[in-house]
């Protein structure tokens, strides 16, 4: 669900970066409720995930203090130092890209989603270095809807298979699909391209499997991913301003 400001970034001895990420997130906020509402959907229904690749550990911090709580990162090394400096605050932590094989075991051990499982040998690896202590990592299966061989994810037509290979993995929740959509994308495009994910995860829940999350949409793109039933929004720009 969406998160609801704690305290005011914008008061006194607030920093002008701080009073910005404020004014980004209050925006933010009402044009998803804005969306949402002409969608006929209920906001609480979205999650929000701030993609914070890029940023520094202050700003994540002031984020926490605007009720964000979950942070999507790309790369381990990165956001491994943020996870460690924000331990005990309540953040939930999303890896959002491919899964290099030699980083299998640091998300299986510090992440608690991964966004993009396009192949059962990660998905192996994952659950086999879950901490036994750790609750099941959850997973979404990315699915390379626009064909761009530049992009993970596994073809359409391959995505049942993988899913059903995936479902039955110990230590690992699977939870729905992820796409990524080009960025110059047409709205018209876009409906159909989140609208056949959509598809694809009925198709899915129709041959027995229990998938609930479709993380879709981004910056550019997300009210079309609302208005097609996205439940997880990967929003970086909008939030946080131009990337470092």
């Amino acid at each position: 669900m969406l998160s609801t400001p704690q305290n005011s970034a914008s008061g006194e001895g607030c920093s002008p970066e701080d009073a910005q990420l404020a004014g980004r997130f209050a925006a933010l906020r009402q044009r998803l409720a804005d969306v949402a509402q002409a969608s006929g959907r209920d906001v609480d229904s979205i999650t929000l995930l701030a993609v914070s690749k890029g940023q520094e550990t202050g700003r994540l911090r002031a984020a926490l203090d605007l009720g964000i709580r979950r942070f999507g990162e790309n790369y381990v090394d990165e956001a491994l130092g943020k996870i460690e400096a924000l331990r005990g605050t309540g953040a939930e932590w999303h890896f959002i890209g491919r899964v290099q094989a030699n980083k299998t075991r640091p998300v299986a051990e510090h992440f608690d989603w991964v966004h993009g499982i396009d192949r059962a040998r990660t998905a192996e690896r994952l659950s086999a270095q879950r901490p036994p202590h750790a609750p099941p990592l959850n997973i979404c299966v990315q699915i390379n809807i626009a064909g761009e061989a530049a992009k993970g994810g596994v073809a359409p037509d391959a995505a049942l298979p993988l899913l059903r290979t995936l479902a039955v993995m110990p230590h690992l929740r699977l939870r729905g699909l992820m796409t990524m959509l080009p960025f110059d994308s047409p709205v018209a495009e876009q409906h159909r391209a989140f609208g056949y994910l959509r598809t694809l995860r009925d198709q899915a829940n129709a041959a027995g499997l229990q998938l609930d999350t479709l993380s879709m949409g981004m910056s550019g793109d997300f009210e079309a991913a609302i208005t097609e039933g996205a439940t997880i929004v990967r929003i970086g720009t909008a939030l946080f301003g131009p990337r470092p």
